[in-house]
């Protein structure tokens, strides 16, 4: 699959990848500040963002997908970077393509199996009729109905978008997430451990990575792997506490 992606900067090679319900655009800002020492790569993964859609969805085809964007650019030992699904993706490339990259960072997952938790999402995004739309201010009407945090409707409507004939469209495949999404929260798997530096974020308010519960696990695939909090935030900690996430990962980048 052909991923739609952008560039930015020179330097060693930096690909970062964004979460369900995403795209490249959320990282723009901090790819920009990153790509003052890099040239940073920001990717639509598939079923999201610009890239193709596919009734098939899983960690496995967008390994493949990073696996086949990597060599069709012929970028060399890149620094992987993922957020929530992203960080799956970037966890599971890892552990079966440890020759490919040198680092690894994880945005606030980690590699265990997760509940579902997305139909509240998923039910506002169905309840958006969009053959009757009229603005993006009444899709954020109707999505409020499912969705009480403002900020996180405003995330999620970044995937809506006006077509040539002015009626709207998702950028998301939500019929293949729905379809698919029980996978996508399932544990990463692998018999050898990924031996190279690698760095897990969380933030100090979400509840996907638990130090107590969690470290053990991570450590096990990734012994290389250290943990840094982002206090006072949540999940989407690279947005909400951008300056923080950039230091910490700038550091890592520069060791």
């Amino acid at each position: 699959m052909e991923l739609h992606y952008r560039t930015m900067g020179e330097g060693s090679p930096l690909i970062i990848l964004h979460g369900l319900f995403g795209t490249s655009d959320n990282w723009q800002t901090l790819g920009k500040q990153f790509s003052e020492t890099h040239k940073v790569y920001l990717l639509d993964l598939r079923n999201h963002g610009r890239s193709p859609h596919s009734d098939e969805f899983s960690y496995q085809l967008m390994t493949n997908d990073l696996a086949e964007f990597i060599e069709q650019h012929n970028i060399q030992d890149p620094i992987i970077l993922g957020h929530s699904m992203g960080g799956k993706v970037a966890m599971n490339f890892a552990v079966q393509y440890p020759d490919k990259l040198s680092k690894l960072i994880v945005a606030d997952i980690a590699p265990k199996a997760y509940p579902p938790h997305h139909d509240a999402i998923l039910e506002g995004l169905r309840s958006i009729d969009l053959n009757t739309l009229q603005s993006r201010n009444d899709a954020d009407a109707i999505l409020a109905q499912k969705e009480s945090d403002v900020g996180t409707r405003m995330f999620l409507l970044k995937n809506l978008y006006r077509k040539e004939d002015n009626t709207f469209g998702w950028r998301l495949n939500i019929d293949a997430i729905e379809a698919n999404l029980p996978g996508i929260l399932d544990e990463v798997v692998s018999d050898t451990p990924f031996n190279k530096p690698t760095l897990f974020i969380r933030g100090g308010n979400s509840r996907y990575i638990k130090p107590e519960q969690d470290t053990a696990e991570i450590q096990k695939l990734f012994p290389q792997a250290r943990i840094e909090t982002i206090e006072n935030t949540g999940h989407w900690l690279h947005a909400e506490k951008p300056q923080e996430f950039f230091a910490i990962v700038n550091q890592f980048l520069q060791a």
